[in-house]
């Protein structure tokens, strides 16, 4: 906003709560480091440079304090953090100002020599006599500002930015540029729509622990793309060869004040977090602070090492094209002249998406990780520096981690989907009297898991239905060792039957929903799936003969049958099973043990919804079944299986249900081997 003298108006900041000091795990022994970069650029406080040297400043309120404080002092902590407060709150109003390119916390550099006094740094794209102000659309910045009743001077400094992947250097190192399995941080990547940028480090998702690729939005995704377009590594500057260098697909990504970032998938291929030529990884997320030494692993520039002098910034940067110009919130890291490069630069054009990591006081590479590197200076600009999002913020935005979650620390999956297959596919319901027998869980009768749900009979204990949906695709071979079968605590121990039944007998715990159909998706994903599928709601009695001919016969082979004979779409299929309930199913401790157990395959084909019934039995004839007889599989029709269970299925399965079958039991046969199933 102007004063009445046309002057931009910057009034005292109102006190703000201040936000929780984020301490560095890990870095109690790192010292702050004292050597600052010279500025290349003259030092006066205005967007335009006065011909006196000296700017008008607001009136002092009465309780100002001067801000002198040098660095490491209480003091100067204080005025930081209510710097950063007041460029949190004032940022984007001060950037509606067409000249100014950013705002943030820094060091004043006077005369070309760095100075020890806290100052809020504004640079601008260009610095004029005051009388040239009103042409350039701006107007005089004051010479100091007061905030929380300090008194702190503004140092003004010409520079634009870029983001830092239109001009791609060469890389001294070919590994960088090249195909790499398992893929490394610091390596080339890209969407296939952009030339080429860097892997920052390798991160999780926060819900169920998928591995990503972590790197810039401008990297991975760009004006021209979108969610699910393809991420190819190395990036398409250095390697053409899209189908083969296939690396996955862009998950999430953000363009604004919490960042320039992204994520992509890792497909088909393995992976190490440690940055290439550091042999190190970020174990955990760091503020950065003014001083603070940092160090990167870029695609173009390899291995540099900066310091930070300028934190809580906020900068406008042009990305060119319907994109145009975003504001993002950074911090500012010039050289450090302890480690200069071979070329002077600390960055350049392909280093965008690589992470900076915290150096220790003894000039160690920490595991802290400091922030995301994503532009650079302006084209003609003589200052070397660079620009990188703030981890918290991206990490929070993107909803990611860098440790991989355990199973049990992931949140509770969605189970059975029923979109799964493309055409909508509803869960079995009941008939209304066995709809009273349901267990509820928060109020509903489905029950959901990893992969799969379930609907429980209280009185039986044991489900009538389970639902669970098989992605073919992504199936996991993980070991069932050391799983133990436990009650599920969300629901009573009254409606479920435990291991009291099964001690010192023939019984086995059968799962319904087979423990291999549901280990797919990400790897903590699959995990969580696998020890899912123990939970005693999930599981039947079965004698072990029984038990062990399903597994080992054609009941047990149903649903690799299907992947095996029929050319299912996206290899997907959604399964239905449980056990027939019957009043006269033997007791035995006090509980019915069922004789019959049904299951529905419900799968696409050329994007047809086709549906096939299956029962296991020892008779189709019930008033026929003997207790000696083999227990068999028929091949039967969804209306059957509804007759038996009472349990009802959705008019989109019966729809793909056109088995046709004879009318007499008795003129049916059993499968011998899944050969006899009619998929079509």
């Amino acid at each position: 906003m102007m004063d009445r003298r046309g002057k931009v108006a910057f009034p005292a900041a109102s006190p703000v709560p201040s936000r929780p000091r984020r301490m560095r795990a890990n870095m109690a022994t790192r010292s702050r480091n004292t050597k600052k970069t010279t500025s290349k650029t003259p030092q006066r406080q205005a967007a335009s440079k006065s011909a006196s040297g000296s700017a008008p400043k607001p009136p002092s309120r009465s309780a100002a304090k001067t801000a002198s404080a040098k660095k490491g002092s209480s003091s100067d902590d204080e005025l930081i953090s209510s710097l950063r407060q007041y460029v949190r709150v004032r940022g984007p109003h001060l950037l509606e100002d067409p000249n100014i390119t950013s705002v943030g916390v820094g060091r004043k550099v006077t005369g070309d020599q760095p100075g020890g006094d806290v100052a809020l740094q504004f640079t601008v794209a260009t610095k004029a006599e005051p009388e040239a102000l009103e042409s350039l659309g701006t107007s005089l910045i004051p010479a100091t500002i007061t905030v929380d009743g300090f008194e702190v001077p503004t140092d003004v400094i010409e520079r634009t930015y870029k983001p830092s992947f239109h001009m791609v250097a060469e890389v001294e190192s070919p590994t960088r540029k090249s195909r790499l399995d398992p893929i490394r941080p610091g390596a080339s990547v890209g969407a296939v729509t952009v030339s080429a940028g860097t892997i920052g480090c390798i991160v999780f998702d926060r819900a169920d622990g998928t591995p990503y690729v972590l790197s810039n939005w401008h990297v991975l995704h760009g004006p021209f793309g979108e969610l699910g377009i393809e991420v190819v590594q190395p990036g398409t500057r250095d390697d053409n060869r899209i189908d083969r260098n296939r690396m996955g697909v862009l998950k999430r990504s953000h363009l604004g004040v919490a960042g320039d970032c992204a994520v992509a998938t890792i497909e088909d291929r393995d992976f190490r977090p440690e940055f290439l030529e550091l042999d190190v990884a970020p174990r955990t997320l760091g503020e950065p602070e003014l001083d603070d030494k940092v160090v990167k692993s870029g695609r173009s520039t390899g291995v540099t090492h900066g310091i930070v002098r300028r934190v809580d910034t906020v900068a406008k940067i042009n990305y060119g094209g319907v994109t145009g110009q975003q504001t993002i919130g950074c911090f500012e890291i010039g050289p450090d002249p302890d480690h200069p490069s071979a070329d002077g630069e600390v960055s350049s054009g392909g280093d965008s998406g690589a992470v900076w990591l915290f150096k220790e006081g003894d000039d160690r590479v920490s595991t802290v990780l400091a922030g995301l590197h994503f532009a650079g200076e302006g084209t003609g600009d003589p200052d070397e520096h660079a620009l990188a999002c703030l981890s918290t913020s991206v990490f929070e935005k993107l909803d990611i981690t860098l440790g991989q979650p355990a199973p049990e620390e992931l949140e509770i999956i969605a189970g059975y989907d029923a979109d799964f297959l493309g055409e909508r596919v509803e869960a079995p319901e009941l008939d209304a009297d066995l709809a009273r027998d349901a267990a509820l869980l928060d109020g509903s009768p489905v029950i959901p898991y990893t992969h799969f749900s379930l609907t429980l009979s209280k009185k039986r204990r044991f489900p009538f239905w389970v639902a669970w949906n098989v992605d073919g695709g992504s199936l996991k071979k993980l070991s069932r060792s050391g799983i133990p079968f436990v009650k599920d605590q969300r629901l009573s121990g009254t409606v479920q039957v435990g291991n009291e039944l099964y001690q010192a007998n023939r019984l086995d715990r059968g799962h319904i929903a087979r423990r291999a159909d549901l280990l797919w998706g990400s790897l903590p994903e699959a995990q969580k799936a696998n020890t899912d599928s123990f939970f005693y709601t999930n599981i039947t009695p079965q004698m072990d003969d029984f038990n062990q001919s399903a597994k080992h016969g054609v009941w047990g082979a149903l649903e690799s049958a299907v992947f095996d004979d029929v050319e299912v779409d996206d290899l997907r299929i959604s399964v239905f099973g449980g056990p027939v309930f019957r009043d006269d199913d033997r007791v035995y401790r006090g509980v019915r043990i069922s004789r019959e157990f049904y299951k529905v395959i419900a799968f696409t084909e050329n994007g047809e919804l086709k549906a096939r019934a299956f029962l296991l039995t020892q008779n189709l004839d019930q008033l026929e079944a003997l207790e000696l007889d083999e227990f068999r599989v028929f091949q039967v029709t969804l209306g059957e299986v509804e007759d038996r269970t009472r349990v009802r299925f959705p008019a989109a399965l019966h729809k793909g249900d056109t088995l046709q079958v004879p009318e007499a039991a008795a003129d049916r046969a059993p499968l011998e081997t899944t050969a006899d199933i009619q998929w079509g």
